[in-house]
């Protein structure tokens, strides 16, 4: 019996599109835009090498999204810096840095956590081989 897709899946999926689809109009990244849609497409598809790929991409994701803080860190300016300001429609709000960074963090425990649950493992295919030539 065929599982039906998990709904945290799908909205994995759908964040991972809409992410995609933006970076693609903002020109930001091309290449992994493109990558991100193919892998949600074989995610669709039931695509056994899908799960495996999800599973590094969010893995690795995370560990870089891990290491922003400390990539970004400027020992020369020790002053502490000004909140970053977002603009978005009519809201403006100044928001400090280590708030975007633990969001972000965050977002990202929550794709691994997503990624390695058993209802999404169950829903691909186990019967379709990795082999092409099959």
């Amino acid at each position: 019996m065929k599982q039906p897709l998990p709904k945290r899946l799908a909205a994995l999926c759908a964040f991972f599109a809409i992410a995609s689809i933006s970076g693609l109009i903002a020109k930001q990244g091309e290449l992994f835009c493109i990558l991100t849609i193919i892998m949600v497409i074989a995610i669709l598809g039931r695509q056994r090498t899908a799960m495996y790929f999800l599973q590094g991409y969010t893995v690795l994701q995370l560990a870089l999204v891990s290491m922003l803080p400390v990539y970004l860190y400027d020992p020369e300016n020790l002053l502490v810096g000004n909140p970053s300001t977002f603009k978005l429609g009519e809201l403006q709000a100044k928001v400090p840095d280590f708030v975007i960074f633990g969001i972000i963090i965050v977002l990202a425990i929550v794709q691994v956590w997503v990624a390695f649950t058993p209802k999404v493992k169950a829903y691909f295919n186990t019967k379709i081989s990795m082999n092409i030539m099959s």
